[in-house]
Order: structure tokens, then sequence, then C-alpha cells
């Protein structure tokens, strides 16, 4: 089992950025993928971006805007969100996926206003 900390959320204008940060302890070895996911307000939680030791992926939404990185030696994982928009307004949560199980943070609250 991994434990998961999120920090780094909070309020920002339109066109600004904002970096999250994810602590992970725990079975850290396990870990095959580490992502970030999103639920916005009245929406299902959805996938932002992964990062494993092929590469990373994003979703279209913020590809070009966000980057996800992995500091393996301080067992944490970021996510620089750039440009950010009204939409990009949701709870973020720490995914780490294991080969049987996966964990997830409590979640941090990004707000982008207009």
């Amino acid at each position: 089992q991994v434990h998961l900390v999120e920090s780094g959320g909070g309020l920002v204008q339109a066109g600004g950025s904002l970096t999250l940060s994810c602590g992970a302890s725990g079975s850290i070895f396990s870990i095959n993928t580490m992502a970030w996911y999103r639920q916005r307000p009245g929406k299902s939680r959805e996938l932002v971006a992964g990062i494993t030791s092929a590469g990373t992926d994003y979703s279209d939404s913020v590809k070009g805007r966000f980057t996800i990185s992995r500091d393996n030696a301080k067992n944490l994982m970021y996510l620089q969100m750039n440009s950010l928009i009204p939409e990009d307004t949701a709870v973020y949560y720490c995914n780490a996926k294991l080969q049987r199980s996966e964990d997830w943070g409590q979640g941090t609250q990004v707000t982008v206003s207009s």
C-alpha cells in the first residue's frame, strides 16, 4: 500500500500557473505508474496525466499546458499547470498504480477564476 498526500492547490486567475505536489510513502518500490486525475464539479473523475519509466501521457484537454514529472529520490510527483482556464477548476487527485491495486490521495482543490 502507498500513502499519497497532495499539496499546492489554491485559487489562481485565468492565465496563471500552479504546481501541485504529491508525496508518496509506504510500498513505493511497488509503484508501476503514477498519475494525476481530477474531478470537475458535476463530472466524473478523469485522467489528466500519467508517468511511467517509459514516459508521460496527457489528456487532450491539458496537453501543451500541463507537465507531469517525478523525483524518485524524494518520492515526489509534480504537476506543473500553466495557462490555466476556468475549466481546469477541479479537485486534483494523486494516483499510484501497483501490480494488483491502486491508491489515491485525499485530493487538493484548484480553482481558476475568470
